[in-house]
């Protein structure tokens, strides 16, 4: 019999006797050499309710006396990134619909199917498809060099309001026009090598959209990867960026993960106190979508807060060296192409998803702007979007600079984007991933988050049927403005729960109460209130104001102890 162990067909009273006491302390596996276990880690199986009820399909929670941290092969890290490989293959599914060869001859002159509207009515509309043609890379022209003009429906080219000739350029930042120009010249190297070897022959829009997809993928991964990396002992809040209901529509719709991959690989050299590093990320990341550009925002005012604006300093001119390393080439050589992206931002009007729209559908407000011509710019929304943002930017940094207890670095950015976006002209759907990694860092709620990125993802749905019209039994615009609406509410939901959280820092889990400071915060991270001297005193931590100096009052007559109440 083994040692330790009851065989079932021995009867227990053959176990007395001497040496059973012995016996019966003995493991029956030899014991484990090193026994130390990453116990201070959040277990979501034990403290979630949502993470208990998904444990059960694996076996249950972790049991209490199980070493933590010791399997070699499925690691917290692995375990997320195969999650993120599941909802990625589902991102590319979704479009898989709009990737059906049609057409003959060589694949450069084949074409994706997207006949009768597939795109609308089969939820697969990527902007990938339409821009390889549009944007003149299926010819293999340089962006921001080539240009090409505007037409009407009938395919006659437009005029500007001015009278100007209606000139199109490349519409995107460096980074990410570049980034298409690469995946264009992979494509047709493809193309070329098909006719000459034994290839399988697909159009090639479609390759180029699979190897653009590729590379989005990867920088999913990256900001996965950063993002567990920032979540310190609540590792498994990564897995709300893997499994993130948006991934599985608006990862390969646009560029959008390209920024943030910079983004969050930016907050991560921060954290690690790489200030020259950080900048460089967030350089590129403006180089590629302007967002990542907001984050220089709280690292500003927790600098101002801490003292510590050398290495805020630092950030930012190394941001503002990489952004023109890869600028300034296509500035130079091509001013107007480098100017498009711009233009473009300033002439748009409210966009379907913007909360413009939605009060104009629900009201019949004709707009802030009405009888402009064609590509004439909103000045009065433009107005009014820049002064909402910097409204709301003067809100945060009071609360940054006044909060009792210094806010961590992810609240204030999960704020500053969130106001950007809910006061913007646009909200493209992929935007939406922006939030993702933020959220999950600033608010580790899981059955918010989960319940917020839902809604999120399923506005995609009344939008493509929108789209699609209702003569074609589309949906009518409501449908889908009712669900930005919905979207827009969540998003101020989770805003008004992280400021609440930093006013009450008991209640932040990040924070673990009080025994973590801001794993995000880098040179932040512990670091004492310390601002300027020049800072007004209303703008100063509430635990820091010190009631002004006033007129000593006259000493009352000292009572006797027999009759002072508090020794009675």
């Amino acid at each position: 019999m083994t040692p330790g162990r009851h065989d079932a067909d021995e009867p227990l009273d053959e176990l007395d006797g001497p040496g059973a006491a012995e016996r019966a302390t003995v493991s029956p596996l030899p014991l484990a050499r090193d026994l130390r276990s990453a116990d201070d880690r959040d277990f979501p199986s034990r403290t979630d309710p949502l993470g208990a009820a998904l444990s059960e399909t694996i076996g249950g929670p972790v049991g209490r006396h199980a070493l933590i941290g010791r399997n070699r092969f499925a690691t917290p890290l692995r375990v997320i990134f195969a999650l993120a490989l599941v909802f990625l293959a589902l991102g590319w599914v979704t479009k898989s619909p709009c990737l059906q060869t049609v057409g003959e001859g060589s694949p450069a002159q084949m074409v994706a199917n997207w006949d009768h509207q597939r795109a609308y009515y089969q939820l697969c509309y990527s902007d990938t498809v339409p821009l390889y043609g549009a944007e003149l890379l299926s010819q293999g022209k340089f962006p921001y060099k080539s240009s090409w003009l505007e037409t009407d429906g009938a395919g006659d080219p437009r005029q500007q309001y001015d009278g100007s000739p209606a000139v199109r350029y490349m519409e995107y930042p460096v980074l990410t026009g570049l980034y298409q120009y690469v995946s264009m010249a992979l494509a047709k190297t493809y193309t070329a090598l098909s006719s000459t070897i034994a290839l399988p022959k697909v159009a090639e829009v479609v390759v180029f959209f699979d190897i653009v997809a590729l590379g989005l993928a990867l920088a999913w991964l990256a900001t996965v990867w950063a993002t567990a990396k920032l979540a310190g002992r609540r590792i498994w809040d990564a897995a709300l960026v893997a499994a993130s209901p948006l991934v599985i529509f608006q990862i390969f719709t646009n560029f959008d993960a390209l920024a943030t991959a910079f983004a969050t690989g930016a907050l991560l050299a921060w954290a690690r106190r790489r200030p020259v590093l950080a900048g460089v990320l967030i350089g590129l990341g403006v180089a590629a979508k302007l967002y990542p550009l907001l984050l220089l925002g709280p690292l500003l005012l927790l600098g101002v807060r801490t003292g510590r604006l050398v290495e805020v300093g630092r950030t930012l001119l190394a941001a503002i060296t990489a952004w023109l390393v890869v600028n300034l080439p296509i500035m130079l050589l091509f001013p107007r192409g480098w100017s498009e992206f711009f233009r473009l931002n300033t002439r748009r009007g409210d966009d379907m998803d913007s909360l413009y729209n939605v009060v104009k559908s629900f009201t019949g407000w004709g707009g802030f702007d009405s009888d402009l011509g064609f590509w004439e710019p909103p000045t009065v929304l433009n107005t009014v979007v820049a002064v909402l943002f910097v409204l709301c930017c003067i809100g945060i940094g009071y609360i940054a600079l006044t909060a009792p207890q210094r806010p961590r670095v992810a609240q204030l950015a999960f704020l500053v984007v969130a106001a950007f976006l809910l006061t913007n002209k646009v909200w493209s759907p992929q935007f939406s991933l922006w939030l993702v990694p933020l959220a999950v860092l600033a608010l580790p709620h899981r059955r918010i988050l989960l319940a917020w990125m839902t809604v999120d993802a399923l506005v995609w749905v009344p939008r493509m049927y929108y789209l699609y019209g209702e003569a074609n039994r589309g949906l009518p615009e409501q449908w889908f403005t009712t669900t930005v609406l919905l979207r827009d509410l969540a998003v101020l939901g989770l805003c008004a729960l992280v400021i609440r959280q930093i006013y009450r820092p008991r209640h932040d889990l990040v924070r673990w109460s009080g025994r973590i400071d801001d794993p995000v915060g880098g040179v932040f991270d512990g670091a004492p209130d310390d601002p300027p001297a020049w800072l007004p005193r209303w703008l100063r931590p509430k635990s820091e104001r010190v009631p002004e100096p006033g007129p000593v009052p006259e000493a009352a007559p000292t009572a006797d102890f027999a009759g002072d109440r508090r020794f009675l």
